[in-house]
This record gives C-alpha cells, structure tokens and sequence, in this order.
C-alpha cells in the first residue's frame, strides 16, 4: 500500500512539472513577437530587418538633421556613432524629443527609411534608456551626464 501510494505522488510530480514546462513553453511561444527589444543603428546596418518587420531603433537624434515637413511629418536621423539612419515620423513628437538626445521608435524600414509609428523621447536632462547607453558604451562614444556641482 505504501508503494503504491509513493508511486503515485511521483506520478503526480512528474505530471505537474510537464505542465508547467508545457505551459512556460506556450507562454515564451506567443510572447515571442511581445519582446520587443531596440536594435541600434550599426545593429541595423550590419543585420537588416526582414521586410515589413516591426522593431524598436534606438540612438541620438543627430544635430541639425531635424526637417519639419508638411503636416505632422517629421524626418531627422538617429545615429550611435557608428552609423546613422534616416527616420520619418508622422505625428506629434514627445516635449522633450530633440537633437542630440536618446529616442527609441517602434517601426518598419522602408527603402533605407526607418518610418517610425511611435516615437519616445528622454525624460529629463539625464535619462537615458539603459539600452541606448549600453549600445553607446559599446560603441565607445557614450559621454557622463555633467554632474551638478554642490
């Protein structure tokens, strides 16, 4: 009887663990287009996205690339420091989206043009998306914040 009983508990531990892989393998499976990670501007360069796929491209917003076009078009370019990529945006831009600040923007790229469908910008003086940082890092042209004197 007690054989019995030992034999069903692993019988049972055994099922629950199946299940929970089966379901944080189903779970990963439809969260895999949900991850949506930014890809910087070299990353793009070197490993183009696939046609019609939708991506986070995150850098600076390069001096003096900020054109103002008919309507609520803007168009101006993202750079890390490696490379650059012309962005176009149809909409209204964040208060504190401007030159030489991080941005990240969910869109496709349409012949060399990344055309965002969604454009966020820095929140204050010193923020800056961890992704963007580490990829400037990397890029070797990441530059401190100015910290207050006090």
């Amino acid at each position: 009887m007690k054989n019995l009983k030992k034999t069903r508990r692993i019988q049972i531990i055994v099922v629950a663990f199946a299940a929970l892989a089966l379901s944080t393998g189903l779970i990963g499976y439809a969260m895999r287009d949900g991850i949506n990670f930014f890809r910087a501007p070299a990353q793009v360069v070197a490993e183009p996205p696939s046609e019609g796929e939708v991506f986070r491209l995150g850098g600076l917003v390069e001096e003096g690339s900020i054109v103002r076009g008919q309507g609520e078009t803007v168009t101006f370019n993202v750079t890390d420091g490696a490379e650059t990529i012309p962005v176009s945006f149809s909409g209204i831009l964040p208060d504190l989206f401007s030159e030489n600040q991080g941005m990240i923007g969910t869109g496709t790229m349409v012949d060399g043009v990344f055309v965002a469908s969604e454009i966020l910008a820095k929140h204050d003086e010193t923020y800056m998306p961890k992704e963007v940082m580490d990829a400037l890092k990397e890029q070797g042209v990441y530059k401190e914040p100015d910290q207050p004197s006090g």
